[in-house]
């Protein structure tokens, strides 16, 4: 799912790809469903291509995502990352994923990691975790359970 959900720079928020013609994409606002084109000139990356970096490498995004929904039982967070001071958004990221690399990530990155998050949630989409894994996932329970 994340694969389809666009993060352009300069513009606020999240958009998801609706199709895409020659030198640009076409893409719906997640907040109020305008639909604009993408050009090839605009910065656009798959929220399915983010990770976070860790102390032993990187965490997929959707498995920081899906730790957040964890964390605030699939409801939008209740904590206030711009008002937040840099101690507690770290403090509060930690909860989330605790071997985060404090060096790399900085905390402007949880900020925007957690108004994604809210958008995603306020959006109706709460399953983060890609199709072919969910679906090795499902695989791996049956096989478990026979």
């Amino acid at each position: 799912m994340l694969k389809t959900i666009l993060s352009i720079s300069g513009k606020p928020g999240l958009y998801k790809l609706v199709s895409h013609g020659k030198n640009m994409l076409f893409v719906e606002s997640l907040a109020d469903k305008k639909q604009i084109p993408a050009y090839a000139k605009d910065k656009v990356i798959s929220l399915g291509d983010i990770a976070i970096y860790t102390n032993e490498g990187e965490v997929p995004l959707h498995e920081v995502l899906t730790s957040v929904k964890n964390k605030e039982e699939g409801k939008p967070t209740s904590f206030v990352p711009s008002k937040a001071t840099t101690d507690e958004l770290r403090a509060y990221f930690a909860e989330v994923l605790p071997e985060f690399d404090r060096d790399r990530v900085y905390p402007s990155d949880i900020k925007k990691l957690l108004s994604w998050y809210n958008i995603l949630v306020n959006a109706g989409i709460t399953e983060f975790t890609p199709q072919e894994e969910a679906g090795e996932a499902k695989e791996t329970e049956e096989q478990a359970a026979e």
